[in-house]
């Protein structure tokens, strides 16, 4: 199987992946139960107590490395992050498909508050680089590699394709106000969860980049601002306490649209077989067209 090459990827499968992983790995594969499916398919396993991610696809497996570097070094440093367990070599690669197992937080998906998200996000961003390299943020890249393997109707494909190369041409016109550093990538309210003693922790390494810090910022401000997912009061509270709000700098617009595109690009690899995504995408996509309000966006 070479990279990139479209295979089918679906929960059944990524089941299959995993307990060959956790044969690799010494985990016992007990009441394993899916809890989401995008880029990655996540599980549950033991009740929660372990969580593991298994790559959509082969060429996962670089940011997959960088992901498990990363955890490696917030822990180093003694930062409130996801923790990876066992002692097996991590990630375990099964039929190309990169799997890394962590330790489990709470039971379900309890989430920090947003003042605690803008404390967490500030620290990490005023870390001391690591030791490795990290990519430089390219966010359309992205964008490509999902339109190529998504099963959604050509004109929509187009559309999306097209909305990319406009997009990406404003981009790289953009002036950022806040420095350049690492960044998480992928920084919002589900991904910062409570562990069994109530403490936050940031979890989904994997996107981490070098780029501007505006980025990290977009979507508590797209929740509120776009989506309404959070009130004004949560709003204002990570706001005050990461110290900056990214809506009032002259490129929030432009950032907010790159963000609804990978937001809607990254549900269109679920379209072939999950119809409630494959309908949430067209109806997403409508809203670009029209330009109307996004406050009807079902979050996945």
């Amino acid at each position: 199987m070479t990279t990139g090459e479209r295979t089918e990827f679906d929960a059944v499968s990524a089941e299959s992946i995993l307990r060959k992983a956790c044969d690799v790995a010494h985990v016992d594969p007990d009441g394993i139960e899916m809890q989401r499916f995008g880029d990655h398919a996540v599980f549950r396993i033991d009740c929660g107590r372990i969580i593991s991610r298994v790559g959509r696809n082969p060429d996962r497996l670089p940011s997959v490395r960088r992901e498990v570097a990363v955890a490696q070094w917030l822990a180093a440093e003694g930062y409130p992050a996801a923790r990876l367990v066992t002692e097996a070599e991590q990630p375990v690669v099964v039929d190309g498909h990169p799997v890394t197992f962590w330790e489990g937080l709470a039971d379900g998906d309890t989430y920090a508050s947003t003042l605690e998200m803008g404390e967490l996000l500030r620290r990490l961003h005023e870390l001391e680089p690591p030791t490795f390299s990290l990519p430089e943020l390219q966010p359309f890249d992205k964008v490509t590699q999902r339109l190529q393997r998504a099963a959604i109707p050509s004109r929509t494909s187009s559309f999306l394709a097209s909305l990319a190369e406009e997009l990406e041409s404003e981009y790289a016109r953009l002036t950022f106000a806040l420095p350049t550093g690492h960044l998480h990538g992928d920084f919002n309210v589900g991904n910062v969860l409570r562990d069994d003693a109530g403490r936050p922790k940031v979890i989904d390494l994997d996107g981490f980049v070098i780029g501007p810090r505006e980025w990290d910022l977009m979507q508590t401000a797209m929740y509120y601002d776009s989506f309404g997912w959070h009130t004004a009061a949560e709003y204002a509270d990570f706001v005050d306490s990461y110290g900056f709000d990214v809506r009032e700098w002259s490129g929030y617009t432009v950032l907010r649209s790159v963000r609804e595109l990978l937001m809607v690009t990254w549900l269109s690899q679920n379209a072939a077989t999950n119809p409630r995504a494959a309908e949430e995408v067209e109806k997403r996509v409508e809203t670009l067209r029209s330009g109307g309000s996004r406050r009807d966006w079902a979050p996945f």
